[in-house]
């Protein structure tokens, strides 16, 4: 498969059981919209099919890529924004810093003063480009942070959260952007987003993770926010009453 494939994939971190048992795909393409309610395993899991953490049990390959077995092959096929940007060089501009990273991915000067410019636009930062990023703020860190994760036209993203900290206008602007890599470049795209009327405007397929565990994956496809609000509700709520003892789910009736 040339997309993200996990199977069975558990982690715990001591009493803690982060994820417990997932499965899905991610066909190049398509968006993929993670939702779920804080704590679910969302971050846990974009880091596992990022490679930075192992899985307890299952497989998960990336683009053909088994994780365990070649990690680095599955991050060369992998843009990833995860959680909150410390990665950035703050003492660098915005463009050094892009061409810091363009070079390490093995561009030439060329392509990486090309590619750099090309993003800076993309994400409404070539006014600020050669300011140090150490001035800028939370919002422009964060499109420089998907300037980067899309910088070698990556066939597959991991983006957790990427418009957390977008003014509308931007977040509109990535919305758009990522639509189009979909649709000409057939990139892979799954996100974490808590944002619903986000999720149904650009997805293909919704997913929800609840407790460690899928427990909803429906298409988005002519679905609008409240109906999404109302499937997203009912399925957390009915993970949450499974793990409750049952005598307490009927007291609470």
């Amino acid at each position: 498969m040339d997309g993200i494939s996990a199977r069975d994939v558990s982690k715990r971190f001591r009493s803690v059981q982060a994820l417990a048992g997932v499965s899905f795909d991610v066909e190049r393409g398509e968006i993929v919209s993670l939702l779920g309610p804080n704590g679910a395993g969302k971050s846990t899991l974009l880091r596992i099919l990022g490679t930075t953490i192992l899985p307890d049990t299952g497989t998960v390959t990336v683009a053909g890529h088994d994780v365990l077995q070649d990690a680095a092959g599955a991050r060369r096929s992998l843009g990833v924004m995860i959680g909150d940007e410390r990665s950035h060089y703050w003492r660098l501009s915005g463009r050094r810093n892009l061409a810091f990273f363009a070079a390490l991915a093995g561009m030439s000067r060329r392509e990486a003063v090309a590619r750099t410019q090309q993003l800076l636009e993309e994400v409404r930062l070539a006014e600020a480009a050669e300011r140090r990023v150490g001035e800028y703020s939370s919002g422009m860190r964060a499109r420089l942070a998907l300037a980067r994760a899309m910088l070698a036209d990556p066939p597959l993203l991991l983006l957790d959260e990427p418009t957390r900290n977008l003014d509308p206008l931007s977040a509109s602007h990535f919305r758009r952007s990522t639509s189009r890599l979909a649709r000409e470049n057939r990139a892979g795209i799954l996100f974490a987003t808590h944002n619903l009327h986000e999720a149904v405007a650009i997805s293909t397929r919704i997913l929800v993770l609840s407790a460690g565990r899928i427990v909803l994956e429906e298409s988005a496809q002519g679905m609008d926010a409240d109906r999404l609000e109302s499937v997203f509700l009912e399925a957390v709520q009915s993970q949450t009453d499974d793990d409750i003892p049952s005598d307490e789910v009927a007291m609470r009736a």
